[in-house]
Formats: structure tokens, sequence, C-alpha cells
């Protein structure tokens, strides 16, 4: 089988060919194991050997930029500009399930098991739960099985940039640019509280340890309890926008 790879005339070395590289730039990354996902402005998204760096799966069906994905389960989930989410079959490389509802470009997404979903009605048949957020300003929890939207979650009013499941509650926590995060039960679609006090929009989150990290455009980061909503410590050292945070060993960087 050819490899997508040229030989350099006289040396022998192989050339990095089209075939092995995405032809637009690259907005996502995830490592899985000895492969990495990529997803892309080309539209695409691509399984690689980490060792060797041989692309081995193009995954194509995406009509404009994909802006995350997520490998869980043995399946790949992407968002993409085309205001579309979708489900995968890593091994096989094609759509499984499609997802459509939202009005405007899907951002970011998070998916909880079915073996996650403690006490929640039919768990194993709706094949575990997709949350996604968009620029339309909702996030949206879909049944990965059937592709039907479960909830819809309304009450930002600027675009959902971020968001984080807490599984054994059924949380999922928000960000958006309307600088709140909010706390949603994702199986009955009810709003649990309002976390203010950011100046800027909410990039990223991260949730450990029943606390919830907050990344803004305020060029700070917040603590907050994840129960109660409230702010717990402010880390103030940056000089812009705060784009990524992760929580390690007990610190927060």
């Amino acid at each position: 089988r050819h490899s997508g790879r040229a030989r350099s005339p006289g040396c022998g070395i192989p050339v990095e060919t089209s075939v092995d590289r995405h032809e637009s730039y690259v907005t996502f990354c995830q490592l899985e194991d000895e492969a990495a996902f990529t997803c892309s402005a080309d539209r695409t998204i691509r399984k690689w050997d980490v060792r060797t760096g041989q692309c081995l799966q193009v995954f194509r069906g995406h009509t404009s930029i994909v802006n995350r994905i997520l490998v869980a389960n043995n399946q790949l989930f992407s968002s993409s500009y085309d205001r579309t989410a979708r489900a995968w079959s890593v091994d096989k490389g094609q759509v499984a399930q499609e997802f459509r509802g939202h009005r405007n470009c899907v951002l970011t997404l998070a998916y909880s098991a079915p073996w996650d979903l403690p006490g929640a009605p039919c768990a194993e048949e709706v094949g575990g739960l997709l949350v996604t957020g968009s620029t339309d300003g909702t996030a949206k929890v879909w049944q990965v099985a059937s592709g039907c939207c479960h909830q819809t979650l309304r009450g930002h009013t600027g675009a959902v940039l971020c968001l984080v499941l807490d599984t054994p509650s059924h949380t999922a926590f928000t960000g958006s640019t309307d600088a709140t995060i909010r706390a949603w039960d994702i199986l009955s679609g009810e709003q649990l509280r309002v976390f203010r006090e950011h100046q800027g929009s909410v990039i990223c989150l991260e949730l450990v340890n029943q606390h919830v990290y907050s990344g803004s455009a305020d060029r700070t980061v917040k603590c907050w309890l994840a129960d109660t909503g409230e702010c717990v410590r402010t880390f103030a050292a940056h000089r812009h926008s705060v784009s990524a945070l992760r929580y390690h060993a007990g610190t927060c960087k």
C-alpha cells in the first residue's frame, strides 16, 4: 500500500506530501494512546501515529472549519463552523451520527458515557450524552445513539465558548462571552446557578475536586465552589486574556 510519502531524488529520504499534512491551520489536537487526532480549518480530522508521524486516517464530512474534537469510548466527536457536531467511528473513519439544531457555529463539546450517568433513565439506550456549546448562545444536550436533542440550555446572552461536565451530578458548567458561568442539570435542562464576577468573556474552564476554575478575557483566573457558585479566589497575574488553564498537583497554571 502506498504510504503517502515520496522519495527525494538521490538520497532516499521520505519527503512529506499533501497526503500527510493538513492543508490549513490546525485548530485542536488530542493524544490518545499512541495516536494523535488533529482537526483543522481544512475541514478534516486526521489520525496520526505519534511514533512515525504517519497519517493513518482522514475523516471527511464537515463543510467548514472543524473547531474541536474529543475521543472517548472508541468514538470521535467533532464540532464545526458548519453548525453541526458529529460522531465518528474511530475504526471505520465514517460518520456514525450527525447532530443538527444549532443556529450558528458549534465551538465546544463534552461527552458523558452511559456508565457515567447513574440514575439516568434509558442511559444505555441513548448511548451516552453529548453536550455542545455554540455562538448562538445556547448549549445542547444530545442523545448520541439517536442524534436527537435531549435538552436545549438557554440563559446565556452571548456565545458559549467553553464547557465542562460533572457527570456524577449530571451537571454542565458553561462559560460565555456574557462574562458568566452557568451550571445546568443536563437531564432536566434546568439552570442551577449563575457565577458572576468576571468582567470579560469566560474563555476556558476546568473542574477539579468540586471547584470550577475559569480563565477570562479580563486577564484573571477565578476559583469557584461548584455547588454554590461562590468565588473563593482570584489569580490576577496575567497581562492579557487567559486562553487556557490546567490544574495540576495543587497548582493552577
